[in-house]
């Protein structure tokens, strides 16, 4: 069991109110709009061309992971909705004791039946 999935829920919008030097880089009251409108969007009303295959999105992984989820806000047409091997997907955050791990176990047992 990887050490990372038993981590406090840290939400995007977490990332965008933190007190940091490397704040100063961004928009944040870009990334804040950007969130906010994305964050209601209906995966049915998205198509392929609207979200980024997140394959292609580049990070620097030298950067402290707080700067990385910046970057990733920044570069990334939805935070919340995107392709993967071209299938779009969806992610939420939610106030729960299940890890990722757990809630990724349960889908992979769900489709593996």
């Amino acid at each position: 069991m990887s050490k990372f999935t038993h981590l406090p829920l840290i939400t995007f919008e977490y990332i965008i109110n933190l007190e940091c030097d490397f704040m100063d880089k961004y928009n944040i009251e870009e990334i804040k709009e950007k969130l906010e409108r994305c964050k209601s969007m209906k995966l049915e009303d998205v198509t392929l061309d609207d979200v980024d295959e997140i394959s292609s999105i580049k990070i620097d992984r030298r950067k402290p992971s707080n700067e990385r989820i910046l970057d990733f806000l920044t570069k990334v047409k939805n935070p919340y909705i995107f392709k993967v091997n071209g299938k779009l997907v969806r992610i939420r955050f939610s106030d729960t004791d299940k890890t990722a791990e757990d809630c990724l176990t349960r889908v992979l047992e769900n489709l593996y039946r």
